[in-house]
């Protein structure tokens, strides 16, 4: 079963891990105290044999090999391909879990869009259900030792209630010579289409989100079966496994202590245990246990997975959600809350400290800033207010010259460009033309539909009137005619792009 020590480091405190260093269950010290004996025996036998046994001349070739062990052992990379090699390896583990076939959701599913409080309603939902057991029992078989020892054929599968014996009978027939777990996920889809023929599913985007929720459940199923069938690859695991145990082999001979009357470098303390030895055996053996034990989690180890726990409880509670549970709800009440307008949970002495923290609104609302440094900036070389810096966009393209006199050709065309920006239907042209709500006789001549608004068009030269007097000569004319301008209005639709109307929005 797994170990779980969660509630044990809840809050963090003074030396929080050492209790766990004396849990035996699960520990480093349960993998490992067998090789860690096997270590120490090998180098208390070499280094008896080094002190009792070799005559001296055999001693000083025996020291000539220490340090050249010594010397060379640090050149094997434990560290590096340990590291990444752990590190996949625990990244794996915990995808497998991911892909643990939980029926939750598909149950959710299933008591809400299969209908009927009679026999065969019930019948829909239990077997839709059970079916969707069966599955993860089948794939769980295959990839896991314990539930393999739990249901070593497929007669047990019967005796334990997943399958019925017209089932077995079909799911042997079936000709295939590949794993049939996804056998029962077609049974479901036919169930579920049969379900849909009688009503029972009330229409076919309640069929499609079951079945959905069913390709979910099926790819996990699918993802077990190809993690148990796609290990990490075999020389990966080889060249961990041999940089580990050829570091160690190293070390049995380089980390021996040797005689300090020799002189030796680094060598003037003899003793019988090599304390730092022994704990970095400790680590990277430990490690490439960590690794050994995660690398298939659905065996038997401490930390495996309770694949037969799960079993057991997902076949529980997708039965009851699905037959006890169905239409089964309690009389709708108001709720505690219901005339409050700031509802909030009470809480208990423990918990009261909470009520004097304020909400948290964001990291920047803690910043101040000096009165100084919160004043708009103008730019620079810009001193006048927005509007008039940025003048008439009209004006600043088009140049100014001696024959744009008032009342000329230009003016009027500037006129009816806005004119025509403006109106983009017949009700806005009279909304915006400036003759629009004169009265009779009084309006101002209005050239709305005046063919000048195309620029590509001639000027037709205006006929003299018989009985006008030609103006009298007065002072030079503006350059540009003042035209007022429309009324507000709204903005220009997305279907008018004009560079013109954009800058006539800014203005207004």
């Amino acid at each position: 079963m797994t170990v779980t020590y969660t509630a044990c480091v809840a809050n963090a405190r003074f030396g929080g891990f050492s209790k766990l260093l004396l849990l035996w269950r699960g520990s480093i010290y349960k993998l490992l105290w067998r090789e860690l004996l096997c270590f120490l025996g090998l180098y208390m036998a070499l280094s008896a044999a080094y002190r009792f046994v070799l005559t001296e001349e055999q001693k000083r070739y025996f020291e000539k090999l220490v340090l050249y062990c010594d010397q060379y052992a640090s050149l094997i990379p434990v560290s590096f391909v340990l590291g990444f090699y752990v590190t996949l390896v625990v990244h794996r583990w915990w995808n497998q879990y991911l892909c643990m076939p939980l029926p939750d959701a598909l149950m959710c599913v299933v008591v809400g869009t299969v209908h009927g409080c009679d026999e065969r309603g019930r019948l829909y939902r239990r077997t839709l259900m059970r079916y969707a057991g069966l599955s993860a029992v089948l794939i769980l078989r295959s990839v896991s030792t314990a539930v393999f020892k739990r249901f070593p054929t497929i007669d047990h599968v019967v005796e334990a209630g997943f399958m019925t014996r017209e089932e077995r009978k079909k799911f042997e027939n079936l000709n295939s010579s590949y794993n049939k777990y996804w056998v029962p996920c077609v049974w479901f889809s036919n169930l579920a289409a049969q379900a849909r023929r009688e009503g029972r599913i009330r229409d076919n985007g309640a069929l499609k989100l079951l079945l959905e929720e069913l390709t979910v459940f099926r790819g996990k199923c699918g993802m077990l079966f190809h993690y148990d069938w796609i290990s990490v690859p075999l020389v990966y695991t080889q060249v961990v496994t041999i940089a580990v145990y050829s570091y160690f082999l190293a070390c049995l001979i380089g980390r021996q202590f040797l005689d300090p009357a020799q002189g030796y470098k680094d060598h003037d303390l003899d003793l019988c245990v090599p304390i730092f030895t022994l704990l970095q055996f400790f680590f990277y053996a430990g490690w490439l246990k960590v690794a050994e034990q995660l690398i298939n989690p659905f065996g038997e180890d401490d930390d495996d997975f309770e694949t037969n726990f799960l079993i057991d409880r997902n076949f529980q509670v997708s039965m009851l959600a699905v037959d006890e549970m169905y239409d089964d709800l309690a009389m709708l009440e108001k709720d505690l809350y219901w005339d409050a307008a700031e509802a909030r949970a009470p809480y208990t002495a423990a918990t009261a400290f909470l009520l004097q923290q304020p909400s948290f609104q964001g990291s920047t609302f803690d910043i101040t800033l000096a009165r100084e440094d919160m004043q708009f900036q103008r730019q620079d070389g810009v001193d006048a207010p927005l509007s008039d810096a940025h003048g008439d966009f009209l004006q600043r393209l088009l140049p100014v010259g001696a024959g744009m006199a008032a009342g000329g050709l230009l003016g009027r065309r500037l006129s009816l460009l806005r004119r025509k920006n403006s109106c983009v239907s017949e009700e806005s042209t009279a909304a915006s033309c400036a003759c629009a709500g004169a009265p009779d006789g009084a309006a101002p001549e209005c050239s709305c539909g005046d063919p000048l608004l195309d620029l590509g068009l001639p000027e037709p030269e205006s006929e003299p009137h018989a009985g006008h007097e030609p103006p009298a000569p007065g002072p030079p004319a503006e350059p540009f005619t003042v035209v007022p301008m429309p009324g507000p209005r709204g903005p220009a639709p997305p279907w008018l792009p004009s560079p013109i109307g954009e800058e006539e929005e800014s203005l207004t």
